[in-house]
């Protein structure tokens, strides 16, 4: 039998488990593992340091490099989210709706765990802590797969957390790494209807799309964030400063992750005044910016876009700028390329505020922010599991409820259907 089966089969056996345990052993497990980090940061780091060279000898990119990287700040961070979630409402067993039935029975709606659940991610360590710690306290068993790239990174932090269950009692086969980063590895998990409940592929568009194309197991997609800003025409009270402070925080804070931007659309009748001024700090902080021939009017110089650059998320300091004649066309254009992840409006005008978050087709929507926020920590969610872009069986952030699914409870006292 191949290492991936025997791992779901011994997750399978776990679930109910891990279930039934109470809100108390799954905090206590919780804090055990923010504890253990810190204290075998330095165990993590050398790990981590392998990882980091090995792939900065492939020539992997900076922005890969900066999401694979951990230090002791990182990992307290990762700590410190987890003591958040350990303060959060447990959802197991939380009653969602109930009532009484005219022939006697009770019924009522209960968050129960999903079961057993695969992650399918790439170079982000973070997300073996984040994903593990989530579904422990909803009551999940979780099979990990990191990429290659952070395979003895994964490997450690995945053993440390097993221990802490060791520890407390509870199996250790709730938290299940694949040790490996053979392909056929990922293949047979996305094989394994009847033994994993769901997946959920992290990471860019050409692993989200394999996961949802050959998998046999339900999917939750998430991750890939082709996302947009648009400044509309209607600015006043909203000063060059502001505007030029969302669009560079929403590029170049961390350009590497989902939630930031990649595209600028602005309305015609302002590009003369703005256009310029934004592009100028963008191109000051390093962004490399594409365009059409219309922005070269504003902008000389800008390299031209392609119709496939519209399409792609780059993780990377570029960004492709469009003028568009009217709000219907900004929101044509990001419901037509856009990823459904996050998209932000600039603007001063309620009615077009209000058309442009009825309107586009995205799990967020800001007016007046940067992308940035689009994150389950920066939404008092904690931790998150991933971002959803689709609309079942959740939208957005995903955090302890959102792994989760239903049960009806029904009481009765002998009734018979009739």
């Amino acid at each position: 039998m191949d290492i991936v089966t025997k791992i779901a089969i011994k997750a399978k056996a776990a679930a109910p488990g891990i279930a039934a345990a109470g809100t108390e052993i799954k905090n206590r497990v919780l804090a055990g593992i923010a504890v253990a980090l810190i204290s075998n940061s330095r165990q993590i780091i050398e790990e981590n340091k392998k990882d980091v060279k090995r792939c900065s000898a492939q020539g992997i990119s900076g922005s890969l490099l900066d999401r694979l990287m951990l230090d002791e700040d990182r990992i307290g961070k990762i700590a410190a989210s987890i003591e958040k979630v350990v303060k959060f409402n447990d959802p197991v067993g939380e009653v969602i709706f109930g009532y009484n039935l005219p022939n006697g029975l009770i019924l009522k709606n209960i968050r129960v765990p999903l079961g057993v659940i695969g992650i399918i991610y790439e170079a982000r360590p973070n997300v073996t802590v984040d994903a593990s710690v989530l579904c422990l306290k909803a009551g999940n068993c979780v099979i990990l797969r990191g990429s290659s790239h952070a395979l003895e990174t994964n490997k450690r932090l995945a053993d440390i957390m097993r221990g802490v269950l060791k520890e407390n009692g509870l199996s250790e086969d709730i938290i299940q790494i694949i040790p490996s980063a053979e392909r056929e590895d990922v293949v047979k998990l996305m094989q394994l209807k009847g033994y994993i409940d769901v997946l959920i592929p992290r990471g860019g568009a050409d692993l989200i799309n394999s996961v949802v194309s050959n998998s046999r197991v339900p999917v939750i997609e998430t991750g890939v964030g082709n996302c947009h800003i648009y400044i509309d025409s209607q600015l006043e009270g909203k000063n060059l400063e502001m505007i030029k402070d969302i669009v560079v925080n929403a590029k170049t804070q961390r350009p590497s992750v989902c939630n930031a931007a990649e595209k600028l659309l602005i309305h015609k009748d302002i590009a003369s005044k703005v256009l310029p001024a934004v592009l100028d700090v963008l191109k000051a902080k390093g962004v490399k910016l594409i365009g059409g021939r219309e922005v070269e009017k504003f902008y000389p110089g800008i390299e031209p876009a392609s119709e496939e650059d519209w399409y792609t998320e780059f993780l990377d300091l570029k960004m492709g700028i469009k003028i568009v004649d009217s709000i219907e066309d900004a929101v044509s254009h990001i419901n037509k390329y856009g990823s459904r992840h996050t998209e932000s409006i600039i603007t001063s005008s309620y009615s077009s505020s209000n058309y442009f978050t009825a309107s586009v087709d995205s799990s967020t929507v800001f007016v007046n922010a940067s992308t940035r926020f689009t994150d389950g920590e920066e939404f008092g969610m904690g931790a998150e599991i991933g971002i959803s872009t689709q609309k079942l069986h959740r939208r957005g952030p995903m955090g302890l409820r959102e792994i989760t699914t239903n049960k009806f409870i029904v009481l009765g006292d002998g009734q018979i259907r009739p």
